[in-house]
């Protein structure tokens, strides 16, 4: 006859089993990818800028706006890097309009039949599309969360317990 035993499950916990997770202070892999995506777009959008202000080296109000993209990209990948609260919402959308901007060129370009020209422009999508795509990645909007400890897991220390 056999024992009860044998028939006797092994007892599991009841909680579930916790995501493995890097600590709270530790920054993910794809947050510094980001940010470098994030400096390449605002060199790429300076570039874009420069080659508008080449033909007439003169300071029009249109020279601005690549400034000022620039400008979010840099801001964007700096409040990433640090962490800030949603700081992946100002780097994705520093991303979306130079991305739009050249994803037309791509076709205009392309249906002028300027195929090296429009090569060029599909290049110059790297940079706006990595950064949109790695901003909008979990690791980096959970490295941005509003909700991220701040603290060390062990919390304030008071005098009391430094004694």
């Amino acid at each position: 006859m056999p024992s009860s035993r044998a028939r006797v499950t092994p007892r599991r916990s009841p909680r579930a089993a916790g995501r493995t997770s890097p600590s709270p202070r530790e920054r993910p892999l794809a947050v510094p990818f980001a940010v470098v995506f994030g400096l390449l777009m605002a060199a790429e959008v300076l570039y874009l800028g420069y080659l508008l202000w080449e033909p007439d080296p003169s300071l029009d109000w249109y020279l601005v706006v690549p400034v000022l993209l620039a400008a979010a990209a840099v801001a964007g990948s700096l409040l990433v890097l640090g962490g800030r609260p949603r700081a992946w919402m100002v780097l994705a959308g520093a991303a979306v309009l130079p991305l739009v901007g050249l994803l037309v060129l791509v076709f205009i370009l392309g249906a002028l039949g300027a195929t090296a020209e429009m090569w060029s422009a599909v290049l110059l999508t790297t940079g706006p599309l990595g950064c949109l795509i790695l901003a909008t990645r979990r690791p980096v909007r959970d490295w941005t969360s509003p909700g991220r400890p701040t603290r060390s897991p062990g919390g304030r220390r008071t005098r009391g317990a430094d004694r």
